[in-house]
């Protein structure tokens, strides 16, 4: 979806200023809303992708206002709350204000690390050959999904070299929908920065961008 969340290209917003040995975590509660992210997720019965599309979801003003464990927080309330797991009062309250929901199988505090360890790989088996080969030059697709997408902004319409293929994996954008993985071969394209920004890029800059093959196009 076109969003606050794609912000790759955007002017306006400054520079970008790295934080020297920045820790993957500053406070305590940044942790456990990441661990509680993957771990409800075999509860709850959402992907990786619904959980990105449940923190992109949210009009620019709320997205901006937050920090980046703020919006892990406020997708992990939202997919729960679309669930039935919990209720907004009950989040309000900090609190059970009603009976838990049947059925529901919880995860052990001992299972959550060897969760988060294991990871979920995306890689499968193809079923079709690949459409494109590295050297070939693509079109990035002009699309605007009101779902969620792996394709930024900034490259729709732009043409690219193909670098690398990665092989097949699980296809966020039907993923995120909970319509099955449809797996499609995954390339990395490379786009030169005047192709990208016009006559002011830079000529000699050049960005590399993962895309599958749905959003690529023959020139």
């Amino acid at each position: 979806m076109d969003g606050a969340h794609d912000m790759g290209g955007v002017k306006g917003f400054g520079p970008v200023l790295p934080e020297a040995n920045e820790p993957v975590f500053h406070e305590d509660w940044e942790r456990r809303a990441f661990a509680l992210t993957v771990a409800m997720a075999r509860p709850g019965g959402w992907n990786i992708d619904m959980s990105r599309f449940a923190r992109e979801n949210r009009p620019p003003q709320d997205y901006l206002g937050k920090t980046y464990y703020e919006l892990w927080l406020a997708g992990l309330e939202t997919l729960m709350i679309e669930r039935g797991l919990v209720t907004r009062e009950e989040i309000e309250a900090g609190k059970v204000l009603a009976p838990p929901k049947p059925g529901v199988k919880p995860i052990a505090p001992g299972e959550v690390t060897p969760a988060i360890r294991r990871g979920g790989p995306t890689e499968r088996t193809p079923t079709a050959p690949a459409l494109f080969n590295v050297g070939d030059v693509v079109r990035m697709k002009d699309i605007h999904p009101v779902t969620h997408t792996r394709l930024p902004h900034y490259v729709r319409g732009r043409r690219g070299t193909i670098e690398l293929n990665h092989g097949c994996h699980v296809f966020p954008d039907v993923n995120a929908l909970g319509k099955g993985e449809d797996p499609h071969w995954l390339y990395t394209v490379r786009f030169n920065g005047r192709e990208l920004w016009g006559e002011s890029g830079d000529a000699t800059l050049s960005v590399s961008v993962d895309a599958w093959e749905p959003y690529l196009e023959r020139p």
